[in-house]
């Protein structure tokens, strides 16, 4: 038993001598067993407490009792190479004679402890989550008294929501379905043109197939952008960068997708470095020149201009496109909207709605002015945030 026993065991005599060690306990502690026979049972334990544990062993000898120890306070053994884990030792003793001997009775509890803290992390998110719920209630509630005398209000509310709904379905329908027949059909007659010679017109099915894709992966771009506004995952990381060099990369990155003989053309002034959430003003700048680029006509240039008085960044985007009429630009920043002139051209009404999200996120403001025919000015003011 002694010897197959799934346990560790270590005998030792009233010195403190380990006079038998089972092969269970050689390989908790990872020694052969003629490196422990005859040494100090200390060996066995940390450094910090060997001290301690001659007096606990003295203690015991001259009060012996069997004792399972453990409960309510972590032990913690060593092994040979230094390191230390949990453990659970029970004693009990014998006397032979005038000789009087200590069985301890070890257990690695390594797995345990690890299921105890998991528990007690897990009880942790628990609560959390309990508290947070309990908040989002309470607001709930605070939130239903306070609809009881704005019923006025969420009934237009309503009315808009539906609005935004008939909206996005109109919109959906339309910008889904003609990227999708366009791939549709191309596939189809691809397959048509199996002749060496009629490379040219694959190649014109490929391109209009890569364009449709590219279509619907900027819409759903834009619904997950918007997704991410809606449960408030978007947080700003504000910080020091060349305002000089990102506004060049802006430029270069848009060239790509300038239409025939389009041009960006940058004006700086001020200081060159600025402090705020470059990832977000980023993603501003590509969406609002990019609107720029797709409502301007060939040849024409659209021109960025940024002033940098260190405690406001002025960024103004200027085109000569179709322009948006006084009764759309009261509707611009709103989900799903798109103005008269510019139905037929792709796009999803989100653009705006999440620039102007991103622009209150920063702390700033967008001003636009426009005239049918005439083009759109897009001004971005944006504080200094350190």
């Amino acid at each position: 038993m002694f010897e197959h026993a799934t346990e560790g065991i270590v005998l030792t005599n009233s010195g403190g001598d380990i006079v038998l060690i089972n092969p269970a306990a050689l390989g908790l502690f990872q020694y052969e067993k003629d490196e422990l026979i005859g040494q100090k049972v200390e060996v066995l334990l940390p450094g910090s407490i060997h001290h301690r544990h001659v007096a606990y062993r003295e203690d015991f000898y001259h009060n012996p009792s069997s004792r399972s120890m453990g409960h309510g306070r972590d032990l913690k053994a060593k092994k040979k190479d230094g390191s230390e884990f949990p453990v659970e030792v029970s004693l009990s003793y014998y006397k032979k004679g005038d000789d009087f001997f200590v069985i301890a009775f070890i257990v690695d509890i390594t797995l345990r402890k690890r299921s105890e803290q998991e528990l007690v992390e897990l009880n942790a998110r628990l609560e959390n989550k309990v508290e947070e719920r309990t908040m989002i209630l309470q607001e709930a509630l605070q939130q239903l008294e306070k609809s009881r005398a704005e019923l006025n209000e969420a009934l237009n509310k309503e009315k808009e929501l539906n609005e935004i709904k008939s909206r996005f379905v109109s919109m959906a329908s339309h910008e889904f379905r003609t990227p999708l027949s366009t791939v549709l059909s191309s596939a189809a007659l691809i397959g048509k043109y199996t002749k060496e010679e009629e490379q040219a017109n694959r190649d014109k099915h490929i391109k209009r197939i890569k364009e449709s894709v590219k279509h619907l992966n900027d819409l759903l771009e834009d619904f997950l952008s918007l997704g991410k506004l809606e449960e408030g995952k978007v947080q700003t990381m504000p910080g020091l960068f060349s305002i000089k060099e990102f506004t060049e990369e802006v430029a270069e990155e848009m060239k790509p997708v300038l239409n025939e003989g389009q041009l960006i053309k940058v004006n700086m002034q001020g200081a060159h470095t600025f402090s705020t959430d470059k990832r977000l003003l980023k993603n501003i700048l590509l969406n609002v020149i990019g609107n720029a680029i797709k409502f301007s006509p060939p040849y024409s240039t659209i021109s960025l201009e940024v002033v940098n008085d260190n405690d406001v960044l002025k960024i103004t985007v200027i085109d000569k496109g179709i322009g948006i009429s006084l009764a759309d630009q009261q509707h611009l920043f709103t989900s799903f909207f798109r103005g008269k002139n510019a139905i037929n051209i792709q796009g999803t009404g989100l653009g705006l709605h999440i620039v102007k999200r991103y622009v209150d996120l920063l702390q700033g403001d967008i001003q636009l002015q426009s005239a049918i025919g005439e083009g759109t000015t897009i001004m971005l003011f944006l504080p200094y945030i350190a």
